[in-house]
């Protein structure tokens, strides 16, 4: 969502003293997700593969699963070699994470259902209110609601005078 990196582009001008990290946790979502959720998927197409027991989704792609939404350009399902239920989702293009009032935005999102991790590559931006982060990966605990950020990651964090 261009809208995304505009506001957080915009908050980041706002606010006023620099600081620059390697690594740092986060709270991300406002509730803990629940990860035994049904997962609603919509696309423009679907492709399934049943050798490899996958499905690709591609074209304006919106994942549900309770009160967490994940859009993106593409995203590949991986069943359970068992046949019960979905593994993991691979989601590339524009990837765009909402989870309560927090939102995150990357290029590649990998989210192991079974764990409730998601690791969100590439350029990651997470913005919090009138706060943002950014870094080069955000691995996401859905379990206990946290995230944690590696890799240059920057922001700017308010004073208390704005």
């Amino acid at each position: 969502m261009p809208f995304l990196r505009v506001f957080a582009c915009a908050s980041l001008l706002a606010l006023s003293s620099p600081v620059f990290a390697q690594g740092t946790q986060v709270a991300f979502g406002a509730i803990q997700q629940d990860t035994s959720a049904p997962v609603e998927v919509s696309a423009d197409e679907l492709s399934v593969d049943q050798n490899t027991s996958a499905a690709t989704f591609q074209g304006n792609v919106v994942i549900g699963q309770g009160q967490m939404r994940l859009s993106a350009a593409r995203v590949e399902v991986t069943y359970r070699t068992s046949g019960q239920g979905i593994e993991r989702l691979q989601a590339t293009g524009g990837v765009t994470l909402v989870s309560g009032p927090d939102a995150a935005e990357a290029q590649r999102a990998d989210y192991n259902i079974d764990n409730g991790v998601i690791v969100m590559t590439g350029d990651v931006l997470l913005t919090q209110g009138q706060s943002a982060l950014t870094a080069d990966r955000m691995t996401v605990n859905l379990n206990d609601g946290t995230a944690r950020m590696q890799g240059r990651v920057k922001t700017i964090l308010q004073t208390g005078n704005n």
